[in-house]
């Protein structure tokens, strides 16, 4: 049985166990709070475990759920136990005050930031940043699977990650190498300030991007 090592333990770290759980996919919640982090394990059910903040890496995908400013703090405190693992960055570098820019310099991307700090020690991946956290328990927008947009430098760590997205009954899109990132993280300050308009009464945090067919 795989598994995936999560750090946080937020609404996206239970919605990415959720459905990586469904997918037959262990989880283990590496959080801060403990008993947030006990709370989340106990409702998720079989599959899923826990572990203190700065417990070593067990498995070979490591997932940041965590806010963009908090990945850093992260990497320095646990850069050696990340060594010879895919990272998987899913944080949105959005400004939250105005939602109408990135915090990233422009020329780069949050995840191209973390695999910078590793120093080439982990192979980075971006994914999961277009998709929320109720979509995520859901599994599903409209009745269709979701799509995960995926980007990376390492074809081996994509199709470890693309496997784990299939696996659990989303569809997996490769947009190519990690600087694609940026294109991935631009479209979210768009995004999410049209769920937080309130003119758009049918955008909310259940809407998903999705390519037809």
């Amino acid at each position: 049985m795989a598994h995936v090592d999560i750090v946080g333990s937020g609404n996206m770290a239970r919605g990415l166990a959720t459905r990586l759980l469904h997918g037959r996919t262990d989880v283990r919640i590496i959080g801060r709070n403990a008993d947030q982090t006990a709370e989340l394990v106990e409702s998720l059910g079989a599959g899923a475990s826990s572990a203190p903040a700065g417990s070593p890496f067990t498995a070979e995908v490591v997932i940041l759920a965590v806010p963009h400013g908090s990945v850093a703090e992260i990497i320095r405190e646990n850069g050696e136990s990340l060594a010879g693992k895919v990272v998987v960055d899913i944080s949105n570098p959005v400004d939250f005050s105005t939602m109408d820019r990135l915090t990233t310099p422009a020329g780069t991307s949050a995840a191209e930031e973390i695999a910078a700090l590793l120093e080439g020690r982990a192979d980075v991946v971006k994914a999961f940043n277009t998709t929320f956290a109720k979509t995520l328990i859901e599994g599903s927008v409209a009745d269709l699977p979701l799509d995960v947009f995926v980007a990376g430098d390492s074809e081996s760590a994509k199709l470890q990650v693309t496997e784990i997205i299939a696996r659990s009954g989303m569809r997996p899109i490769d947009t190519g190498p990690l600087h694609w990132a940026r294109q991935l993280e631009s479209m979210m300050p768009l995004m999410m300030a049209l769920q937080v308009n309130p003119e758009h009464e049918r955008f909310d945090w259940d809407t998903a991007l999705k390519i037809l067919p």
